[in-house]
């Protein structure tokens, strides 16, 4: 529920003037899976949003408001009013896709690749994640779908002398903006009332442009008809990454209708700072811009708090993985203990992707396409071909992927006396060594994940992580710009695509003294929540270290 305003009594400017519409519609979705136990010192808190559309669980950021039968009404915006912004625009130009990457939310509305998807008006709203105030509502619309159409009616039966709210409020009270059976199909612009009566309740549009559109004559008519609503309109170039984008003639058209200020946003090819220009953008055009301020500074906040949080749970990975150890005799068959701990890597490699989409909102189901779904991140670790293809190379003599011995022990981890020899074959990323000479006279064999494969488990989660920081929540396929940096953006393999964050004999320290420290790896204790409290402050400090080797700016 709005806090700023007392429920189904705002007053306002143009509320005697804004008729009523027909009542919102709210469609539950599926509930978003539960966010996982971070192990960060401090969880991040991300800007809530709130939406009509989305149901939600105890621990979630989301809260249902009952917006049935609730009547919109403008007010000028004040200080320290929240801001109703309008989200309009043509048919099929993505508005309900940059509201579900604004709210981080691939749940909010409905996004289908053809025309009127969005057949009411939705609302949601972006509150302070610190204090709880409401910051910004945000109004989805249907799509203009005959602007031409509408303008020719209005020139005929308003008169041009009168104000443009004036002439549409007159339009609103006319039957063609009712709907219903009694009209034909070319008189019915009930569609288009549902967006003018939220305009003339809003305090703000942004007009959502296509970019990939050329410029029609039937945009100009709709922006005639919005410039009418009497409030800032601001156009949004949606797409903007296509190759055919077309915005220099938007923006030449746009300044012939005194509309100077507009911005980009690609709600597939996510830019935060994309997020943080519109937001400035809109805040130029107010003469009250605190709440726009404050939002900024919040999401600004918890956008890095999120980065912390995603490379303490890599770091929490890796060092779960680095500390795993299996002990067995030297005359025991090694294979089926080698084959055992790949497993285990193999799925808390998972857990810890799913852990990373969890946190960046991007839930691995049906319900939205995730970058798992490519074959890069579907490839086993321990395939040889695998760290061939990122470049890896082993410094002994076996085979890249092979187990290894005493060469990589000595180089790469310095902890131990290095007495260990290959056991050989090609199951791959295993290391055996004996750590002490009593484990050498007592006949006994440790058995580690080599520096390769966690060289490679480091990578593949660096990109992950880059890829969903640049992937915006109305992406529906999984290749879909994952991040600019991507050549390829279906071969996240490639050699040319792919930088490890260290050399495979030079780990970091922390991951050397894991070694010594099976306490430390769940995998090897089975005590998930003891060995991770025993590594934490080592993930700290490694995450640091992670955060060094971004591929991004």
């Amino acid at each position: 529920m709005d806090n700023n305003k007392t429920k189904n009594e705002p007053v306002g400017l143009f509320a005697d003037k804004a008729l009523k519409d027909e009542p919102i519609n709210i469609e539950n979705s599926t509930t978003a899976p539960t966010q996982p136990i971070n192990i960060n010192k401090t969880s991040a808190s991300h800007t809530a949003n709130v939406a009509t559309s989305i149901d939600t669980s105890s621990n979630s950021n989301y809260e249902v408001e009952d917006s049935t039968n609730r009547e919109s009404k403008k007010t000028t915006i004040a200080s320290g009013e929240a801001l109703k912004l309008a989200v309009v625009g043509h048919t099929n130009t993505g508005k309900t896709s940059i509201l579900r990457t604004l709210l981080r939310d691939v749940y909010f509305g409905e996004v289908k690749n053809e025309a009127a998807t969005t057949r009411h008006v939705e609302r949601a709203q972006l509150i302070d994640s610190q204090t709880g105030e409401v910051l910004v509502a945000l109004y989805d619309t249907p799509g203009l779908e005959d602007a031409s159409g509408l303008m020719d009616w209005l020139e005929d039966n308003t008169a041009s002398r009168r104000d443009g709210i004036e002439r549409l409020q007159q339009f609103l009270a006319a039957d063609i903006a009712q709907g219903g059976d009694a009209l034909s199909s070319n008189e019915d612009y009930s569609q288009e009332a549902k967006v003018i009566r939220q305009l003339l309740a809003s305090d703000m549009a942004v007009y959502v442009v296509d970019a990939r559109e050329p410029v029609l004559g039937k945009y100009k008519d709709e922006l005639t008809i919005l410039s009418w609503a009497a409030i800032p309109v601001m156009p949004v170039f949606n797409f903007t990454d296509s190759q055919n984008a077309n915005i220099d003639e938007w923006q030449t058209m746009l300044a012939r209708r005194n509309l100077h200020i507009s911005t980009r946003f690609d709600s597939v090819a996510f830019e935060f700072e994309d997020e943080m220009h519109l937001w400035q953008n809109l805040a130029t055009m107010l003469t009250h811009s605190e709440m726009l301020e404050q939002l900024m500074q919040r999401r600004t906040e918890d956008w890095a708090q999120l980065y912390d949080e995603a490379n303490i749970i890599i770091a929490d990975f890796l060092l779960n993985v680095a500390a795993f150890v299996r002990e067995i005799s030297d005359d025991d068959d090694p294979m089926p203990v080698l084959q055992q701990m790949q497993e285990a890597v193999r799925q808390s490699e998972r857990a810890m992707q799913h852990n990373l989409l969890n946190l960046y909102k991007f839930y691995d189901n049906a319900v939205a396409a995730t970058p798992l779904e490519l074959q890069a991140y579907q490839q086993d670790p321990f395939d040889p071909e695998l760290l061939k293809s990122y470049g890896i190379r082993t410094t002994s003599g076996a085979a890249a992927g092979a187990l290894l011995g005493l060469g990589i022990d000595a180089a790469a981890l310095g902890t131990t006396l290095g007495l260990g020899a290959a056991i050989g074959g090609i199951a791959g990323g295993l290391l055996s060594n004996t750590s002490s000479i009593a484990d050498r006279i007592t006949g006994v064999k440790r058995l580690y994940i080599d520096p390769a494969t966690l060289t490679l488990l480091a990578t593949r989660a660096i990109d992950l992580l880059t890829a969903l920081r640049h992937r915006g929540h109305a992406a529906t396929d999984a290749t879909q710009l994952l991040y600019k940096g991507d050549k390829d953006s279906n071969d996240l393999s490639g050699e040319d695509n792919n930088v490890t964050p260290w050399p495979t004999n030079k780990l970091p320290s922390e991951l050397k003294k894991a070694r010594g420290k099976p306490q430390w790896s769940s995998l090897s204790s089975g005590k998930a929540e003891l060995a991770q409290s025993l590594r934490l402050d080592m993930a700290w400090s490694l995450s640091g270290k992670l955060q060094s080797y971004k591929r991004e700016s």
